[in-house]
């Protein structure tokens, strides 16, 4: 119950200890919430089979957290947050425009999860008749941000202890869910579903990226640089795909029998994407189902407070980051409240969130895979915090990348349910896609452009770069 002490500094020799797989329970606590459960009926939305589904989701899951595995290798290698290390590739002023990016995702995660557990534990205690309306908003938003701001203030410590227990109890009463409904799945009904095309598949599984895997690149060397420097590559990179992975393939995949099963439950998922999962249960089961859902999105949240914090703080303000913790904690309260009690259908607010971050963190990541894999030593921890050192101030070429390959990626993508991101989709007309209305226009393709020129440029254009990086001596 001790406050960390370490921000954004090098983490001590002496405190790096534990073994790659210790990182399965905070990446399994962070992604076994019953969310999961609703993406089948957001996957089934773009129109495709139950067998389409299941392979978009294995592979956008699979793959998009791998990536993350990819990117904690540098948190073994440098013991510094994930924003930190990116200064390697950007310049150390150079990478407050990725910081800031990835600061925006990570606050509007936990303002996401926040948003799915008030409205849960709120439908379920109203179908309980234990109350309904403003009254229950407000109790069950004070609940759950008090929960995620206390462990984001306290660290990494009570962080990965209560990971560990949500992972527990999640998945045992997630498991007890299941079993109470699997009697609503309809399997004739399920396969029975339409094909759809291939610009649907691809716009399932780029959704499917982004609402995975890709949410967390940007925060997945915070949670590995506590291992020593001896430890297992293979091993860091294993155990955070397995561990991210695992429950939201199955979750995902039991979903779409569900969703499938029930179009009438697709369309309630569609406003309210946790509480609409309550509908199956039976009323003796609602108070656990509430303890599961929050929980497991709680376990999302608090490791996104966590990074938001330290982004906050690798954008230049000098406060403890406990304090940054606290800022992003009012920020996502603020949030919260206009969502709940002043916003308007969920899901495509969500998707257009989540497709317009995902672009400029996709070309990021692109970038910083590159960079990791062409770099042969351990990272240079003092010149990290130095504009004069090997890495830099500002390196404008990974920079330029990143900023192209937004604009080409946001050219690329389409959001016609959010009236406000009507703009994107300008490339789809000038390469011959049909424009906005046609085939390719929900594919989403942006997403993964962006991810794989990043990736391409920065091998061919970084590379000597950072060959005399790494023959400096000081």
């Amino acid at each position: 119950m001790q406050v960390e002490g370490n921000g954004i500094n090098v983490v001590a020799d002496e405190e790096r200890t534990g073994r790659p797989r210790q990182l399965f329970w905070p990446w399994f606590g962070a992604n076994v919430s019953v969310l999961g459960l609703s993406y089948g009926a957001f996957a089934l939305g773009f129109g495709i089979s139950f067998v389409q589904a299941v392979i978009a989701g294995v592979l956008g899951i699979v793959f998009s957290f791998l990536l993350c595995g990819f990117v904690a290798l540098a948190g073994k290698r440098g013991s510094a947050p994930t924003m930190v290390l990116s200064r390697a590739a950007f310049g150390v002023r150079g990478n407050q425009l990725p910081t800031a990016i990835s600061w925006l995702l990570t606050v509007g995660w936990e303002t996401v999860l926040t948003i799915l557990a008030t409205m849960a534990t709120a439908a379920v205690f109203q179908r309980l008749g234990w109350g309904g309306g403003t009254p229950t908003l407000i109790v069950a938003l004070v609940v759950v941000a008090a929960l995620i701001v206390v462990a984001g203030v306290l660290g990494f410590h009570l962080i990965m202890r209560l990971q560990t227990v949500i992972t527990v109890v999640t998945a045992v009463l997630t498991v007890v869910y299941i079993g109470l409904v699997a009697g609503r799945v309809d399997l004739p009904t399920v396969m029975a579903l339409p094909a759809g095309s291939t610009q649907e598949v691809v716009g399932a599984l780029v959704f499917l990226m982004t609402g995975f895997g890709l949410g967390w690149v940007n925060a997945a060397a915070d949670y590995s640089r506590y291992l020593p420097r001896a430890s297992s590559g293979r091993g860091v990179v294993g155990w955070t795909t397995f561990g991210s992975s695992l429950a939201p393939v199955l979750l995902f995949a039991f979903g779409l029998l569900l969703a499938g099963s029930s179009p009438s439950l697709s369309e309630a998922i569609a406003a309210d994407p946790i509480g609409a999962l309550a509908d199956a249960l039976p009323t003796w089961f609602l108070v656990p189902f509430v303890v599961v859902a929050v929980l497991g999105l709680v376990g999302g949240a608090v490791l996104d407070i966590y990074s938001s914090g330290l982004a906050l703080l690798a954008l230049g303000l000098r406060i403890p980051r406990y304090a940054a913790a606290l800022i992003d904690g009012a920020i996502m309260v603020v949030g919260t409240v206009y969502v709940v009690f002043f916003g308007g259908e969920f899901l495509d607010e969500f998707t257009g969130f989540l497709i317009t971050l995902g672009v400029p963190v996709a070309a990021w990541c692109g970038v910083m895979l590159a960079d990791i894999a062409l770099r042969r030593r351990d990272y240079a921890e003092t010149d990290l915090f130095s504009p004069s050192g090997r890495y830099g101030d500002v390196r404008p070429v990974p920079i330029a990348v990143v900023v192209v390959c937004t604009v080409l990626g946001w050219g690329l993508v389409t959001n016609s349910a959010a009236g406000w991101l009507a703009w994107q989709g300008y490339l789809l007309g000038p390469l011959s896609l049909g424009g906005r209305e046609g085939a390719w226009a929900g594919a989403n393709l942006g997403v993964l452009i962006a991810l794989v020129v990043a990736f391409v440029a920065t091998l061919v254009g970084s590379r000597a770069a950072i060959r005399q990086q790494e023959a400096r001596t000081t």
